[in-house]
């Protein structure tokens, strides 16, 4: 390691390694496959770039961002290093530019995007150059059902196993769950030589709100920081501009970002941040990953953020300079129903939506935390701390209460209902509210039909908020956000334990408008659920979500929630080509399966002569072999069935003359199928 040590002090200036990083440049320095989880703002970047000098060969790195990349490769020629981007960013002369010197064999690192890996040629080029290494930078973009998701990092395994050589991984959030990921897509389910570098930012201070007036909160928290660089993060592009424009009337530099911009006004964006100090910028979460700033003074989340992964992330992009910085984070009931049928209209399996639902409560838990955030932030990733001294809740702690009886109670009322609805029925049960569903299900008569009366409707959304928080319940993404119970509210229920909620967020949670939804809480999951399978249809016909249904035919659906075909077709916005097609699937979201239908009995389907065929169809299955069941085995296809149910014939000279009767068939059934005819 003495040459790392020289080159450390004379290329990038430093007199030391930080604590860490000396061990991982020795293993991808040697040539080992390696994995490194390291906080953000932890150097990171010269864990590859330092071993790409001590090595033959070209060190090839693959980065999710343009900006990153040629701000990386900017630092480095500053610092003597021969290194360059193959980009889409690129002008012409620069990327004749870079081929020469990877011609002339000067360049000791190359960067380019994981999307470069589709084309033909990358390979051929790869090769070419004497590629030794692969580092691959914000790691986590592989795994497929994470919040940064790329498509294109699923290559990189392949490209790795076609150059044959190592390869060092490199991400600031991984739980286990995306290491394992991470693990098998680019290592083949090898676990390389990992290194877990823990995850506390001690400079950054830690904060949450219960959203009152948010647009007021934010402003106030930048106009404490006026003329410091900082991030605020919204969950809408839509809001991203409303914000910014909001904050230049107030006298900040601001500006939005967000997918939706031409991406020549995003460069733009991303270049002034960089270079400008006291900037702020509203965006959604496309700003960020990759970015290099070190002076961020402040990150403010204006909605609840993914996950607790998420929330890690970006909020790590504050103080990489290891100077003081802080964070605010907004919440209330809308952001978690948003952030619920984010993940409920996926197209993730099950299981993923659940592991989903189970990060945002632990979020969650974090924002409702009664004691010091920092070390039940930390506590998430399996690490132990005591209390920060660095997070509101150090600073002034919350006035907390015993929340046992109120939460034995809301589990009680899950448990008696059959662990399947939603908060907004639990909730009309706890507080005696008599609605038509709670009445059709009986659910007045149940021992807990308003023993909640001692706490308005918003204080109950608080309590069952802090009960996800704590993972007593989660919703059930089978049974459309139906809340479960976990192993850990049992001993409460049985009262072997006691709980400590925060009354402060109780009480606040009573007041501030209410948002009028698309749908009742009860039926907002079943929506998102409709909607995930009406966007699947959508992109496998390649047209727009519309074209299948409107909103107001799934919100129609959700409310109502047919049983079969009939009442499927009585829907706005139903006509008989789309219940054909469509219908089916659709019940079997809403109803779990769905009973095989004959093509003849579906073009019937929410008509009167519907009803006829079931008829003709039951009177038929009684006379198959006759009156006294001894007879020859005789019946009528569903077409000739449906032709009866259409035509209504009302002699038997007109039944016989019916397609596929006959005489032998009349004489057997006619009778019968007249008396339910005549009976209309």
């Amino acid at each position: 390691m003495q040459r790392a040590g020289e080159l450390l002090s004379s290329v990038f200036g430093f007199s030391s390694f930080r604590p860490g990083q000396a061990e991982i440049v020795a293993a991808v320095a040697d040539g080992r496959n390696t994995l490194a989880i390291m906080p953000t703002g932890g150097g990171k970047s010269l864990c590859f770039q330092l071993p790409a000098l001590l090595r033959e060969g070209v060190t090839v790195v693959i980065s999710p961002l343009i900006a990153l990349m040629r701000d990386q490769v900017r630092a480095l020629s500053e610092a003597g290093v021969a290194a360059g981007a193959l980009t889409s960013g690129n002008t012409e002369d620069e990327t004749e530019e870079v081929f020469r010197a990877l011609d002339d064999g000067r360049l000791k690192l190359l960067y380019m995007a994981p999307e470069r890996l589709a084309s033909g040629g990358t390979l051929t080029l790869l090769r070419r150059i004497g590629t030794s290494l692969i580092a691959v930078d914000e790691a986590h973009c592989v795994s497929q059902w994470g919040h940064d998701f790329r498509p294109d990092y699923l290559r990189i395994g392949e490209l790795r196993r076609a150059l044959n050589v190592p390869l060092a991984a490199f991400t600031a959030t991984a739980d286990a769950e995306t290491r394992e990921e991470i693990v098998a897509r680019l290592f083949d389910g090898h676990v390389p030589e990992t290194f877990l570098r823990g995850f506390d930012r001690p400079n950054i201070h830690l904060g949450f709100a219960v959203k009152d007036q948010p647009r007021r909160q934010i402003l106030a928290f930048a106009a404490a920081r006026r003329g410091q660089s900082g991030i605020v993060y919204c969950g809408t592009r839509a809001k991203t501009e409303t914000l910014a424009a909001a904050l230049r009337e107030e006298g900040h530099a601001a500006c939005h970002y967000h997918a939706g911009m031409d991406p020549d006004d995003r460069r733009a964006v991303e270049t002034r941040f960089q270079r400008e100090d006291g900037l702020i910028v509203v965006a959604t979460v496309a700003f960020g990953m990759g970015i290099d700033k070190p002076d961020i003074r402040w990150v403010a989340h204006a909605d609840l953020p993914k996950s607790i992964e998420a929330y890690y992330q970006e909020i790590g992009r504050a103080g990489r300079d290891g100077s003081p910085a802080e964070t605010l984070t907004l919440y209330g009931p809308d952001d978690i129903r948003f952030r619920r049928g984010q993940i409920d209209e996926g197209l993730a399996p099950a299981e993923r939506k659940g592991a989903d639902h189970a990060r945002l409560n632990a979020l969650l838990g974090l924002a409702e935390a009664t004691c010091c955030r920092r070390r039940r932030l930390l506590a998430y990733f399996d690490e132990t701390a005591g209390p920060c001294g660095n997070c509101d809740l150090c600073d002034t702690p919350p006035e907390v209460f015993d929340g046992t009886q109120a939460v034995r109670k809301a589990l009680s009322a899950i448990l008696r209902t059959g662990e399947s609805y939603g908060a907004g029925h639990l909730i009309d049960i706890l507080t005696g509210s008599a609605t038509e569903k709670v009445r059709q299900r009986g659910h007045d008569d149940l021992p807990t039909f308003g023993v909640g009366r001692d706490m308005p409707r918003g204080q109950w959304q608080a309590v069952f908020r802090q009960m996800m928080g704590h993972d007593l319940i989660r919703p059930d993404p089978e049974r459309h956000g139906a809340f479960r119970m976990t192993e850990a509210a049992r001993p409460i229920l049985r009262d072997e334990a006691t709980i400590t909620l925060r009354r402060d967020t109780i009480r606040k949670a009573a007041t501030g408008p209410v948002i009028r939804a698309l749908v009742s809480d009860e039926d907002a999951p079943l929506l998102s659920a409709l909607k995930a399978k009406r966007r699947a249809l959508a992109e496998a016909a390649r047209v727009p979500a519309y074209v299948i249904f409107p909103d107001r035919t799934l919100i129609e659906m959700a409310e109502t929630r047919p049983e079969n075909l009939d009442q499927m077709a009585r829907i706005t916005g139903i006509g008989a080509k789309k219940l054909e097609r469509y219908g089916a699937e659709f019940l079997s979201v809403i109803c779990g399966s769905v009973a095989m239908v004959h093509p003849s009995r579906r073009k019937l389907a929410g008509r009167a002569e519907g009803d006829v065929f079931d008829r003709l169809q039951a009177a038929q299955a009684e006379l198959v072999r006759g009156a006294d069941g001894t007879g020859k085995y005789l019946s009528c296809t569903h077409s000739t069935l449906r032709k009866i149910a259409e035509l209504s014939p009302r002699t038997m000279s007109d039944m016989v003359r019916i397609g596929g009767m006959g005489e032998q068939k009349t004489e057997r059934f006619g009778a019968a199928f007249l008396e339910i005819l005549n009976a209309g």
